[in-house]
């Protein structure tokens, strides 16, 4: 393999397009000049559709993590109840976070792999009436879940008086969400993910009702304060230095969205997955989730007759091409595909090929491209 090629497939961050490069690259200006000015102007209006919302999308320096924190010191008080939904790793960050700030968490914990179910949070919500926030991960990155926040949300808006808050980081511009639709108070999301930038920028939106609890908050904050955010943002600046490389950049991927059509890169991440999976299924490797709860972002695979370190260790050292590991109790039992942002279905034919060859490297038997020849039948049909 050549020294310098690399083939990124972990659910982020992703790999980031050769346009956005170039962008990115463009000569700095100053973060206060007319010139950042237009620019954000430019990016506000064409946020809001990846969002679904019609409120103004926060822009922060910053990673998807600092977003999360964003949505708890805003939202909620020490002292106050909320229920976190757990679904994983990142869903556990959330409860962490809270803790943090002295709030009092309540946990729904669901077994990794499984998506959250409405009916044991409607039924939760119904016996605990002074809970101030639910937090739900849309996709959790560590299991490859989808959590049904639509249905959630509905649960959320007609059993409680909750805020319902979502970390949508690494599924926001791959899967569809509309905010103001579904009743999300409160999404976040991170730039390294769907979004095709390195780390460093954070997005937020909320709703009105957020909003008026927002300004009735009085926990102190600083950097992470919304209000300064929102002020900002409608004079198309930031309270602080934001990232001027990474909005160029932001600025292309936005062009590269609107060209492909949000349905469309949809329907592509969706038909990824399908292609995934089907390749592990033809050769009866299992999969962390079933078909209904799987993320269109990344897919996690979970063998029982191989080592995962040494797949994944083989792959980086003979082919270059690195995949994720598994998180906490899932640590050296799953490994993890990304397929999200600048990928495409000959990127995925690429990556089932290779890893078809590692395994039978580290002594796996299986019949080459038989993984492959399922993953192109789904393509085709």
């Amino acid at each position: 393999m050549l020294a310098d090629q690399q083939f990124l497939r972990i659910p982020g961050p992703s790999p980031i397009p050769p346009s956005v490069h170039l962008a990115m690259g463009n000569t700095m200006i100053g973060h206060r000049d007319v010139e950042a000015k237009s620019l954000i102007e430019q990016l506000r209006p064409r946020l809001k559709p990846i969002f679904g919302t019609k409120e103004e999308v926060l822009i922060l320096t910053g990673s998807g993590t600092a977003a999360l924190e964003m949505a708890v010191v805003n939202a909620v008080e020490p002292g106050d109840e909320v229920l976190i939904l757990v679904t994983g790793s990142f869903g556990d960050r959330f409860a962490k976070i809270c803790q943090a700030y002295g709030i009092n968490v309540h946990r729904l914990d669901m077994a990794w792999g499984e998506a959250i179910d409405t009916r044991i949070v409607e039924t939760y919500l119904q016996q605990n009436p002074t809970l101030k926030a639910v937090f739900a991960t849309y996709c959790e990155t560590s299991t490859g879940v989808l959590n049904p926040v639509k249905e959630l949300a509905n649960v959320v808006r007609h059993h409680s008086e909750a805020l319902f808050i979502v970390d949508g980081v690494s599924c926001v511009g791959a899967v569809p969400v509309q905010m103001d639709n579904w009743g999300i108070d409160i999404l976040v999301t991170g730039s390294q993910k769907a979004f095709m930038l390195p780390a460093g920028l954070a997005f937020a939106a909320a709703s009105a009702r957020a909003w008026k609890r927002i300004e009735e908050n009085n926990t102190p904050r600083f950097y992470l304060d919304m209000k300064k955010y929102r002020d900002n943002i409608n004079n198309n600046t930031t309270p602080f230095t934001p990232a001027l490389s990474l909005l160029f950049g932001l600025k292309q991927v936005l062009q590269l969205l609107e060209k492909e059509g949000l349905e469309n890169v949809f329907a592509r991440h969706k038909l990824m997955m399908q292609m995934t999976r089907s390749a592990f299924k033809a050769h009866h490797i299992n999969l962390l989730t079933t078909d209904e709860s799987a993320s269109p972002t990344v897919t996690a695979v979970k063998p029982t007759d191989f080592q995962v370190e040494e797949l994944r260790k083989t792959l980086k050292n003979e082919f270059h091409l690195s995949i994720a590991g598994g998180q906490q109790q899932l640590k050296g039992k799953i490994f993890r595909i990304g397929h999200m942002g600048y990928c495409s279905p000959a990127d995925v034919l690429q990556t089932i090929s290779i890893i078809e060859m590692a395994l039978i490297r580290i002594g796996k038997p299986l019949e080459l491209g038989k993984g492959v020849e399922a993953a192109q039948k789904t393509y085709l049909s």
